[in-house]
Order: structure tokens, then sequence, then C-alpha cells
């Protein structure tokens, strides 16, 4: 239960639509900025949902959606850049910035809320200071961002000049009838937001690397040309795949998806208090950071190790998400697991006892 990695089965409609592309020929390069058609799709998915005014010329197809944050991020970026980013993070994002030499200035936020001090937030803004990145919902935390935060994160861009990288892969994986707000749906950040996004979790496609970004026009279009210069095009077939998946699967299907992995999250979270690894229930995305200050071992890489030899059950350690976790005995889980791999996880949990 460590990787992100979903175990559930891909929408029919999406297996049938990069089967048809392969038997069609549809196997050859598409453009830098991806399939046209599906670039609308995506802009119409957008606006059906979130109510905002873009279309295909706001959007860029690339591999995966990390492929879509560096093309984005080497566009709008300069070495020496700062970017702030809040802990705890993705380690792509970090890995990413640090890749192209961006300074990183990483602000720290606890359990159980993971509420952001925007005063905090302040303190660190330097000349220096080009772009802060969220992940909403987030990975790992599971912490899904208010509107009133955005709101308070769209003056803070405004009055200092900055750029927002919003990564919202998670974006249906909200719960408790919470609501979730796309950055781009906040008037003030329309025109300095970079949304990325895609279609591993959503359709439980990780290995496809079909990822998006969302911003202005002259940002695509800067972008798109990296996107032809590291990764040339995303997988042909495989665009319309997903293309079919946007065209056909109804609203519901998003919805049903967010039900069942409330479900999921409801039973191992209450497993893995009744085992004394204290966790609590994530509002959005589909992993939970668990103490593990009662396992076995000095530091939380031994912990997880001492939990993975009793268990079985693997998890990342908090030195994955934190540039310092020294004293912080955390470990994030995956939950996003077929419920017979629920059931052994549950029960798997019990040897703790």
């Amino acid at each position: 239960m460590a990787q992100g990695i979903c175990d559930l089965d891909v929408p029919q409609v999406v297996q049938e639509g990069a089967k048809e592309a392969i038997e069609n020929g549809q196997n050859i390069y598409t453009s830098a900025y991806g399939n046209l058609r599906l670039r609308k799709a995506i802009a119409k998915k957008q606006n059906d949902f979130y109510q905002q005014d873009v279309n295909e010329d706001n959007v860029l197809v690339s591999s995966g959606a990390t492929g879509a944050f560096y093309a984005m991020a080497m566009s709008l970026l300069n070495e020496g850049d700062e970017v702030i980013i809040f802990e705890p993070y993705y380690g792509y994002h970090v890995s990413t910035l640090q890749s192209l030499g961006c300074k990183i200035k990483f602000i720290k936020t606890v359990p159980p809320s993971y509420a952001i001090d925007f005063e905090v937030l302040k303190s660190h803004i330097t000349e220096e200071t080009k772009a802060l990145l969220i992940c909403n919902p987030s990975n790992p935390s599971g912490k899904v961002y208010t509107k009133d935060e955005l709101e308070k994160i769209s003056e803070i861009i405004n009055e200092n000049d900055m750029l927002l990288f919003s990564d919202e892969m998670y974006e249906h994986f909200v719960y408790d009838d919470l609501e979730f707000n796309s950055a781009l749906s906040i008037e003030g950040l329309k025109e300095r937001t970079v949304v990325i996004s895609g279609f591993s979790k959503i359709y439980s496609i990780t290995g496809w690397r079909l990822g998006y970004a969302i911003s202005e026009p002259e940002v695509i279009d800067a972008a798109s040309a990296i996107n032809d210069l590291v990764y040339v095009c995303p997988a042909a077939p495989l665009q319309h795949g997903v293309l079919k998946g946007l065209e056909e699967l109804p609203k519901s299907y998003y919805e049903n998806v967010a039900k069942e992995h409330q479900a999921k999250r409801d039973r191992f979270i209450k497993a893995l208090n009744d085992v004394g690894l204290k966790a609590e229930y994530i509002k959005g995305a589909y992993y939970v950071l668990a103490d593990i200050s009662s396992l076995d071992g000095k530091d939380d890489k031994e912990k997880v190790i001492s939990l993975l030899e009793k268990t079985g059950i693997a998890a990342v350690p908090a030195r994955a998400f934190y540039h310092d976790s020294e004293g912080i005995d955390l470990a994030r889980f995956c939950f996003s697991k077929t419920d017979a791999e629920i059931d052994l996880a549950i029960e798997s949990l019990q040897k703790l006892l």
C-alpha cells in the first residue's frame, strides 16, 4: 500500500477507445499540443464541472501530469527562481523544480488540518519568489483547499506578481460532501495559474502516462515547444482511449468513484486506528498519513521496514514528503485498492495487536 498505483478496473469505454484507435491505424505522431479533439474534450469537462471559460487553446496534453508540469515549469521559470511549496509535498514537484535549478522554500503544515498560516506564507516571499505550488487535494496529506483559502492565495499571488501551480490530479477524490474548488474558478487566479491534472487516477491508467496542463494560450504555446523537444507527443492511441472516456462516461461515473473511495477510506482508516496507528479521516485524494510512533525502529524508515516485516504491508516513510523529517513519525498508505486487497490489509494489520 505504498506507491499510488490504482489496482481498480479501467473503464470499459476507455479500453475500447484505445483498442479501436490501434485497429483503425491511429498510431502516428499527434500534435505536440496533443490530439485536438481531446484538448477540446478536456476544456469541455473543465467548463461542465467548474464553470470555467476555457477552450482547446488553453490545454496542453503531455506524457503524464509530470510531463505537463515539466513543460510548463520549463516555460515559466528560470534557474535561481524561488518557488514556495507546502510540506508534506509530492516528491515529483520538488525533483522537477530542483532539476531546473529553482530554489525551493518549504513551509511546513501540520496534521490534522494541514492549515495554511498565511502570515508565514507572506513572510517567505522575497523579490526572487516567482511561484507558489499547491496540490489540491493533496498527495500525501489529503488536504482539500477551501474557496476562502484559494481567495487568500489569490490576493497574495497578485500582490507579489507571482504564479500559481495547482496540481489537481485528485480533483474527483473528495469526501464527506465537500466541494472541490479549482484554482481556475477563482477570478483573480485565472491569468496567473497553471492547473495540472490527468487521467492516471480517475481512469486507473497510471502506466498510460497521459496528463495535461491548463493555462493562458501564450503559455501553452511556449510549453508545447518544450513538450515537442522532450516528449514529441503523448501516445496517440491512448489519447483516443481517454477521449472516448471523456465523451461517453457520465458525471455519475466520477461521483461514484468518490463514493467508492470514501468507503475504502472509512474501512482502512478505522483499521489503522484500531491497531494504534492513529490516522485522521482525510478529506481528499486516496492516501492517509498515519502515526507510526508505536512501531519498532529509531526513525520513520526503520519503522516502515518493521511494519513490512511484521505484516507484509508496505508504506512510504515521512522522509519522502519533508525536506527535514527528523522527529516526524508518519507513513503514507494508499487505499485505492480492491475490496479484497483492503480486506487482506485489514487482516494483516491485526498482527500488530
